[in-house]
Parts: C-alpha cells; sequence; structure tokens
C-alpha cells in the first residue's frame, strides 16, 4: 500500500501542477485579452484542483446493484400530469423565467455567428422562433411578463448581444449574461494554454459546459435579480431544441409536488443509446451517464429494456434553491474531454448541468414525448424541422396531423449534405416526408421540386458520379444506387 502511494505521490510530482497564487500571476501577467476575471479563476482552480486530486485517488464506482429504475414517483408519466385552470396558469407563468443554454457556433453546419441565429423555418431563425413563444404566452395571459434570458458563451456574446435589438419592440424582455471562459490545459505538463506562448488566440479557451449554468446565473446576479422580483422557477433548455418550450402542465406538478428540480426525460430508441438516465440511486434521483458504468456492464446500460429513457436536458429549477446550493458549494462531476489545439493534445474540463439533480430537494423526471425533443445538431435534423412533417403555429412546431405515426423518420444525410450551403443546393425545395419512415442518402445526390419520399428510401450515388432525383418523383420503399436520373413518378 505505501509503495502505491508512493508511486501515485512521484506521478503527481511529474505534473506542472498550477497553484492558485502561480495561477494569479501568470493571469496577471498575461495579455489582457488571455485574462481570466477574478470569478473565473476561482472556478477554473476548483474543477483543476479537483480534477489533479482525482488523477491520484481511485475513482469511486456505483454499486450496480444499488442502481434502481425509478418508480412513477420519481419518474412521472406525463400524460397523467394535470392541467392547471387558466389562472392557475397565469399565476405560474408569472413566476417563470425561461433560460436558453446559446453558446454554440453553427461552424460544424458550416455557418457563422451563434447557432441560435440559423434560418430553420419560415426565414426565421431559432431564436426567432423562441421569442414568438414567449411573446405569445406573454400576450395571451394577462398580466403575465416572462423573461428569456441567454446564457452566451465568450464566442457568442457580441454577435447576439446585436442580434437581439431587433426585439426592443416585442413583448419579452431578453437578458443575456456569459458562462464561463476557461483554458484549455495541456495533456503533457497540465499547463493553461494561453500562457505558454504570447501570441493569443481564441482557440486556447473554452466554455466549460452547460454545467457552468449555476455558477454562471449566480455570479451573474440574474439569480438575486429574478427572485427580487417575484420569479420562482426557471426552464433552462438548448437554444436548437425546438420542442423545448413552455408547458405549465410540468410547472403546476413541480409547485404541486414542491419539487425543486425536474428533468425531462423522454423514451429511448436504439439512435440515443449512449443518452444519460434517470436513476433512483440509495433512495435518491440522479443522473446515469455513459461514462459512470463499469465496463461489463455498458451493453445493459445501452439496452432499452433496462433503462428506457434518456435526459433531454430540458430541465426546470427553483431559482431560490440554486442560490442556497450555490451559497453552500456544488461540485458536479467532472467531464475530461481530450481535444487538440495548436498542434497539441489538450483537456478541456467540463461539466453537465443533470448532474446536479441529486443536490435538489424532491428532484424528479418527467417522462415527455418524443415532441419535446427536436434538437436540430446536423442538416439531417433541420430536414425534418423544415418538412411539412410539422406546421409552425406562434413559434411552436406542431406534428402535422395527416402523419400517420407518432414517430419522427430516422433521416441520414451524407457528408455532400454536412454544410447548410450545400444542403440548400441540393433541394429545389423539401420533399414530402409524411409518409417516410427512413431516408439514408450518400453521394452526389440532389433533389427536384415537390419530390414525395414514403416507407424506406436508400439512395447511393457512386465516387465519380451523381443522381438527380426530379421534379415531381415520387420514391416508396426503393433502393436507388449508381449514376442516373429518375423519370418515373
Amino acid at each position: 500500500m505505501a509503495a502505491a502511494t508512493a508511486q501515485v505521490t512521484e506521478q503527481l510530482g511529474k505534473m506542472t501542477l498550477v497553484s492558485e497564487e502561480s495561477m494569479k500571476q501568470k493571469n496577471a501577467a498575461a495579455p489582457a485579452n488571455a485574462q481570466m476575471s477574478d470569478m473565473e479563476l476561482n472556478g477554473f482552480m476548483q474543477l483543476y484542483e479537483r480534477f489533479v486530486r482525482s488523477k491520484g485517488e481511485k475513482k469511486a464506482q456505483l454499486d450496480w446493484a444499488k442502481i434502481q429504475s425509478p418508480d412513477d414517483n420519481m419518474l412521472k408519466p406525463y400524460a397523467e400530469l394535470p392541467s392547471p385552470s387558466p389562472e392557475e396558469e397565469a399565476a405560474l407563468l408569472n413566476k417563470l423565467v425561461v433560460c436558453k443554454l446559446n453558446g454554440g457556433l453553427g461552424t460544424s453546419m458550416g455557418c457563422k455567428g451563434p447557432k441560435s441565429i440559423i434560418d430553420v423555418r419560415s426565414n426565421a431563425t431559432f431564436l426567432d422562433l423562441i421569442v414568438q413563444q414567449i411573446e405569445t404566452l406573454n400576450k395571451e395571459n394577462s398580466g403575465v411578463d416572462v423573461p428569456l434570458v441567454l446564457m452566451n458563451s465568450f464566442n457568442t456574446a457580441d454577435d447576439t448581444d446585436k442580434i437581439i435589438r431587433k426585439y426592443k419592440d416585442a413583448q419579452v424582455n431578453v437578458l443575456t449574461f456569459n458562462q464561463s471562459r476557461y483554458p484549455r490545459i495541456l495533456t503533457e505538463t497540465l499547463e493553461p494554454l494561453p500562457w505558454t506562448h504570447s501570441d493569443y488566440d481564441a482557440e486556447d479557451w473554452y466554455p466549460p459546459g452547460h454545467g457552468d449554468v449555476y455558477a454562471a446565473l449566480m455570479n451573474s446576479g440574474i439569480v438575486d435579480k429574478m427572485l427580487a422580483e417575484g420569479k420562482e422557477y426557471i426552464f433552462v433548455s438548448n437554444v436548437d431544441n425546438l420542442g423545448a418550450v413552455v408547458d405549465t402542465k410540468i410547472l403546476k406538478m413541480m409547485a404541486d409536488c414542491n419539487s425543486e428540480y425536474c428533468m425531462e426525460l423522454t423514451d429511448k430508441t436504439r439512435a440515443d443509446i449512449k443518452g444519460g438516465t434517470l436513476i433512483n440511486y440509495e433512495g435518491k434521483s440522479s443522473l446515469l451517464e455513459v461514462a459512470q458504468v463499469p465496463k461489463e456492464y455498458v451493453g445493459e446500460f445501452k439496452s432499452i429494456k433496462k433503462f428506457k429513457v434518456f435526459n433531454t436536458n430540458n430541465i426546470w429549477m427553483s431559482l431560490s434553491a440554486i442560490k442556497r446550493i450555490m451559497e453552500k458549494g456544488m461540485e458536479l462531476d467532472i467531464i475530461e474531454n481530450g481535444k487538440e489545439a495548436r498542434g497539441q493534445k489538450v483537456i478541456q474540463l467540463e461539466t453537465a448541468i443533470g448532474a446536479g439533480i441529486s443536490y435538489f430537494s424532491n428532484a424528479c423526471g418527467a417522462n415527455v414525448p418524443r415532441s419535446r425533443f427536436l434538437p436540430v445538431k446536423t442538416t439531417s435534423d433541420l430536414l425534418l424541422i423544415q418538412s411539412n412533417l410539422y406546421t409552425l403555429n406562434k413559434g411552436t412546431l406542431v406534428m402535422n396531423p395527416e402523419r400517420m405515426f407518432s414517430s419522427t423518420p430516422a433521416i441520414t444525410l451524407g457528408p455532400e449534405f454536412k454544410k447548410v450551403a450545400g444542403y440548400n443546393a441540393r433541394f429545389g425545395s423539401i420533399p414530402d416526408v409524411i409518409e417516410l419512415d427512413h431516408l439514408t442518402v450518400s453521394g452526389n445526390v440532389s433533389f427536384g421540386k415537390k419530390v414525395s419520399l414514403r416507407g424506406t428510401v436508400i439512395i447511393v450515388c457512386q465516387e465519380g458520379s451523381s443522381i438527380m432525383i426530379p421534379d415531381g418523383a415520387i420514391l416508396e420503399n426503393k433502393v436507388v444506387t449508381g449514376s442516373l436520373a429518375i423519370m418515373d413518378h
């Protein structure tokens, strides 16, 4: 045992451990654009020191035998939640704040600036639709004033502040705050990347995950401001999840049950096998992520038989509970994210909002319909959102009643469609997908106007060739390969 301890001590000694004092000195000596605020520095040091300590400790594993599926009290079936009366609804809405996680860029889809300003439907952006949704709540409920709060990152803050000026006449109070900016860490030496060179670049920094929302909300003063205005609840969700609309049934359930935290989960499909799930662990609600699962149980975790739901990242919380917990201190599980920057291997220390569930009293989950989880991560998702599968009503997407199934089609578009510009160029108009079950497209494929896709459609174009689906074509349960233009209707 002593030998093992000495070995760990020696390993830690080889690391370039950055003390708090040396961090402060380096921060003070760094160029102005490579400095952190005191709050950022303190937050980073807490995360960094926990990370370093964990290197010398044996990681505690969950006792798999103690993991239980949540019962109906811990995971509430959405269909059984009662709706509030009109009077209750207005009172609940007046206690609500809506927060959207707006730190991501649209670079993965070939767009510049915040992802939230990508046109997604009828020349409206994510932000346009969200503002429409909340403005509708404020207009249709007398005396109601639901504010919209955007958590930006250093990547999106400046652009977002310019963009939201267009909403100055909307009946929505739009507020913004920034999440932290932390330095990437060199894997080999554990030195913060910005201070190893003089030519600072934005690539040296990263926003430390959506778990930072707790500290960022507190540090920004938003929590105290909203509590002073009589707000009691905050609904947090990803800005690119167009299904994450305000739902007063969930809000009423929280008020009735005196719950401080509610996580929305939806039924898992084979495409969602890696999503975190709600468990009962030693009598408390906890989030189980695949990274926490012992290797021998990973297959069981991914199975849709035992763990039937996954986290949508739609989170409802008590503002006063956030204040109480953050004043005492919150330590979320660290996600060690390996990356490359400046040609070197680096580490990003991140946290997730769902990991905070165990800190809240009477925390629970709600098993919600899939319609509340409509993220747009790729152009494959964008095709669904833009299609006739949905209609748009006051900023909210509504499933077309002509669709015979509640499930959405599985769509996989090849790399030629990855960027929005290329995607737009390959569709004369968005196809009719009301009767589509599955679509796979690979290679140099283009679609004409008013194309209908039904059942399972697979289109694979050989390298160096092209396939053009002409105007008005109807493809039903077809596999198309080679190089051709389809002429039958």
